[in-house]
């Protein structure tokens, strides 16, 4: 059911306890947001042992951290957190609700999106509030969220409204919204939330994890020398490698050059890579 009134959410994604960067990005936009529509700001925070994460989610623009602790959400399983989402959104009736396009904000989204039945725009680059007119119904919504991402291979740049099914869902793509200056010692509500696991069979279990470090940080790099087919080979990108470390930045390439197996994927900048 449509809530106007409903907060602006922001998926707090977190994992072995440390919240990654992308819930203070998006809690800048949301703070955005909310203001326009006069509503507060709510991260949802999952996880086992989690509470001290309020803190800086609070100093970051929340008003209200909506907590979900159980055992049974230490790792992420998607069963687990889309069961818990989705009870949530019925119990609190959010009106947005953004997620990070990370790999566990494009897993997690459109399955909550789905057991909804409500839209979800992946990938967006911006979000704002505006009216939409229905042009077959002529029906006029006041203060709904425009999704904008690219489209058609970023040859147009697409505006998306969910003016009928609520909530109002998207996945932001990492390193396009900017992070408010941290607030040091703001306060907010802690308000804690059943997971509803009872009698919920969770098919997947985490036996290890076992993560490989990147060598590659091209959101933190002031200077990026990129490549892209036209290079022409692997043997010239080391080309591009001797100019960066002159330079003292790192190396980057299009979706092509690394298609061809000039680079590695996670040196790719564009729209299905790295946006810096």
């Amino acid at each position: 059911m449509k809530n106007t009134q409903g907060e602006v959410w922001v998926f707090a994604e977190q994992e072995e306890g440390k919240l990654s960067d992308v819930p203070f990005e998006l809690l800048g936009k949301a703070r955005e947001l909310a203001l326009k529509l006069g509503v507060k700001v709510g991260a949802v925070l999952m996880g086992s042992g989690v509470e001290s994460l309020a803190k800086p989610l609070f100093e970051a623009g929340a008003d209200i951290v909506h907590l979900v602790d159980d055992p049974a959400l230490k790792v992420y399983r998607n069963k687990a957190y889309r069961h818990a989402m989705v009870e949530l959104v019925k119990e609190v009736n959010p009106q947005i609700a953004i997620f990070g396009a990370t790999h566990m904000g494009r897993d997690l989204a459109p399955s909550v999106a789905s057991a909804l039945r409500c839209g979800l725009t992946a990938d967006c680059t911006d979000l704002q509030i505006g009216d939409y007119e229905d042009k077959k119904t002529k029906e006029t919504f006041t203060n709904v969220l425009h999704q904008i991402r690219p489209a058609f291979g970023g040859n147009i740049i697409a505006t998306i409204v969910n003016a009928r099914n609520w909530p109002q869902m998207a996945t932001v793509r990492e390193g396009v919204m900017k992070p408010l200056p941290r607030e040091e010692g703001r306060k907010g509500e802690i308000v804690k939330h059943s997971a509803h696991l009872d009698g919920v069979e969770i098919p997947v279990e985490v036996v290890e994890i076992v993560r490989k470090a990147s060598t590659v940080n091209l959101k933190g790099s002031r200077i990026i020398v990129c490549g892209g087919a036209g290079v022409g080979s692997k043997e010239n990108f080391k080309l591009l490698h001797d100019l960066a470390n002159v330079l003292g930045g790192a190396v980057g390439g299009s979706r092509a050059a690394v298609d061809l197996g000039y680079c590695e994927h996670e040196r790719q900048i564009g729209q299905t890579g790295v946006t810096v």
